[in-house]
Parts: structure tokens; C-alpha cells; sequence
């Protein structure tokens, strides 16, 4: 069993483009890395992204997943601000 990075890809939309600064991130997460561990990492490496990464949505390879997740090997990660209604 290999103990390799994850490699994802991390996609930003609307507003957390602009405050990420980027519209895509390349980064590697620890093996079993969950949704939680890529908020935490994000928030320390960007502290643009500290507050939204609270209430972000996160989808992985097109379905919406929870802080528990655990990110899957090469995953497409996307990340949207919460839908505000009104």
C-alpha cells in the first residue's frame, strides 16, 4: 500500500475566485484526506479564504460532498460561496 500525496485539483467559483485570487489550484493532501482537512489547509495557506471556507459548498468530481468526505485519489475538487436567498 503507497503511502503517495493525493494530487487534486481544487476549482474556485464566484466570489472565492476573486478572493482566492485564482481560479484553480493544484496542491497535494495527506492519503484519506477529508473535505474538512482541505478547508483547514486552505484557510492557513490563504487567509483571504479563512471566512468563506466556514460556510463553503464543495462538490468532488460532481457531487456535492460534506466535511467528512474523504477525497479520492486525482479528485476534481469544487468550491462555491453558499447560494444567499432572499
Amino acid at each position: 500500500m503507497s503511502n503517495a500525496m493525493n494530487h487534486v485539483r481544487v476549482l474556485f467559483f464566484a466570489t472565492l475566485r476573486d478572493r482566492a485570487g485564482m481560479k484553480l489550484l493544484e496542491t497535494d493532501l495527506e492519503p484519506a484526506a477529508t473535505v474538512r482537512d482541505l478547508k483547514i489547509f486552505l484557510a492557513e495557506t490563504n487567509p483571504n479564504l479563512r471566512e468563506p471556507m466556514k460556510s463553503v459548498l464543495t462538490a468532488i468530481n460532481h457531487e456535492f460532498a460534506f466535511d467528512e468526505t474523504i477525497i479520492p485519489q486525482g479528485a476534481e475538487i469544487a468550491m462555491f460561496p453558499p447560494v444567499s436567498g432572499g
